[in-house]
């Protein structure tokens, strides 16, 4: 029996070896791996020394060659097969153990050149293993550490591996291959400044955990995280404290963290279900977090909660009074760690480059039954380079404005149809995921005066997520108070709303942007 090792990961490498000898396996290796095993003390045969050709072209060149694709796809039950074997005067190999030159970790380091990365992209390994996979009958092919101790434990107990057993280590390979192979298309993609969406898109990502379930529990669900430079998202977060995220857990907090992405002042965004339910923005953090708490301390509980600043033993002492499920802030004072630790069911995330937004050219996927629909990320608040436009006779004051760009931010993240109102840099009502806009506009209404009372949305300001299509929105901000409105813009009936608004004297502006989010 011979196995072939030629690997870049040399995790387990030498143990397995040693056990592979002890079985009376010969082992064939190539270039580090060789000196890997030699230096060992174990008997290894150069890969030179069964080509009978020298590695060339600085290894370029060292595995691709009849002697070895023979030897692996030889089929053993086909006597034509073996007939050529041996006039060729061809060794079967049997195991063949390759994990790819470093592709992933070489793109991913700060600086790398071009040249760098295709000097990484292998071309021996994965033609390698294409050939042992393909021959899974004969030959065990291994791409994954994790796997040694599986055919270690088969040979010792039938000296042979199972057929089921080559099959499951075959399909490994092409899952390896293909993830490298859209990893290298995907660089090569983004370093020629491809525009627009590629013909065939493949993806690739890395599974992060498998989950007792999805949105609920009768539904399957794991978590994956995306390769590349990726920072500020939940990929890169690190768990302080509780059990492990649910499927809903990272799904709603994602949508906390986009939102809060929009603020630079020290600011708390609390949400439930995706959708936000309290955004406070202040000179601190504790007074952040009692104007997100007072703008709905009934949907905030049980949610999640989301900061842009050290989490301190004040604001952590105010959270620890009701039931969140999550907080992620981007540190934690020794204080407040130790103050939300005493609750034993609460999630406690450190998310450094909190701040951080998604990179260009990011794409939103959205699975549809049979397809997949990809859109660039929504990165904009406003038009790039334009300013809102006054519609009205009425100017903003600058207070208006301020309270008005505050909920059109909150706006942007709630679902549509979508109605935020602000005031003094609080969330003060959310109407989100309505069938029609003004449900949604008397909703945000409601919850303000029932959380806040009626008085508080006198002088507020409202942000729809898209155009009005009727004036009746602007007259049930006129019933309720507020005094100014800011909207896309875009609706045959646009004058209707504004001479409305003119009417009851409310400053509206148009954004000329919509950020519907179904």
């Amino acid at each position: 029996m011979r196995a072939l090792i030629s690997v870049s990961d040399k995790t387990g490498i030498v143990e397995f070896a040693k056990e592979l000898v002890s079985l009376g396996v010969e082992i064939i290796s190539t270039g580090g791996t060789h000196k890997t095993l030699e230096d060992a003390g174990l008997p290894v045969i150069g890969i030179s020394d069964v080509t009978g050709f020298p590695e060339c072209l600085d290894g370029r060149v060292k595995t691709l060659h009849p002697n070895i694709h023979a030897g692996l796809l030889a089929i053993r039950a086909n006597e034509e097969h073996m007939k050529q074997i041996k006039e060729l005067n061809v060794d079967l190999i049997d195991i063949v153990v390759v994990n790819l030159y470093p592709f992933k970790q070489t793109i991913l380091k700060d600086g790398v050149t071009r040249e760098e990365a295709i000097e990484n992209i292998d071309i021996g390994g994965p033609t390698m293993l294409r050939s042992a996979a393909k021959n899974y009958q004969d030959v065990s092919v291994v791409v994954d550490p994790a796997d040694y101790q599986v055919v270690l434990d088969e040979l010792k107990a039938n000296k042979k591996v199972s057929l089921n057993t080559n099959f499951y280590l075959s399909s490994k390979v092409f899952e390896h291959t293909a993830s490298y192979d859209a990893l290298i298309a995907n660089y090569m993609r983004k370093e020629r400044g491809a525009e627009g969406y590629p013909e065939k898109l493949t993806l690739t990502f890395e599974k992060v955990q498998d989950m007792r379930y999805g949105e609920n529990p009768h539904q399957s669900a794991a978590f994956y995280k995306e390769i590349g430079k990726t920072k500020g998202f939940l990929n890169t977060a690190t768990q302080l404290h509780g059990k492990e995220l649910s499927f809903n857990n990272i799904n709603d907090t994602n949508g906390a963290l986009e939102l809060l992405k929009e603020y630079t002042e020290p600011t708390i965004v609390a949400c439930k279900h995706a959708n936000p339910c309290g955004v406070g923005s202040a000179n601190d953090l504790l007074t952040a977090w009692t104007k997100a708490y007072n703008a709905d301390p009934v949907s905030i509980f049980g949610g999640i909660v989301v900061a842009n600043r050290e989490m301190d033993a004040a604001t952590a002492t105010e959270i620890n009074k009701i039931f969140i499920e999550i907080v992620v802030a981007p540190s934690y004072s020794v204080e407040a760690l130790e103050i939300l630790k005493a609750k034993k069911n609460i999630r406690l995330l450190e998310l450094k480059d909190i701040e951080a937004k998604y990179a260009e050219g990011s794409y939103d996927l959205k699975k549809v039954g049979g397809g997949l629909l990809i859109q660039g990320v929504d990165n904009l608040l406003l038009p790039a380079n334009e300013e809102v436009k006054v519609v009205t006779d009425r100017q903003p004051t600058e207070k208006e404005m301020n309270d008005m760009l505050f909920a059109w931010k909150v706006v942007k993240y709630a679902k549509s149809n979508g109605i935020a109102i602000s005031k003094d840099e609080t969330s003060i009502g959310v109407g989100p995921g309505q069938v029609n806009r003004i449900w949604a506009c008397k909703q945000a209404i409601d919850h303000a005066a029932e959380n806040l009372g009626a008085d508080i949305l006198k002088g507020a300001a409202l942000a729809s997520d898209a155009f009005f299509p009727f004036s009746d929105c602007v007259e049930e901000a006129h019933k309720a108070g507020i005094t100014a409105i800011i909207q896309p813009g875009g609706s045959m009936r646009d004058q209707e709303s504004i001479d409305a608004c003119n009417k009851y004297g409310i400053a509206m502006v148009f954004t000329n942007m919509r950020h519907f989010k179904h």
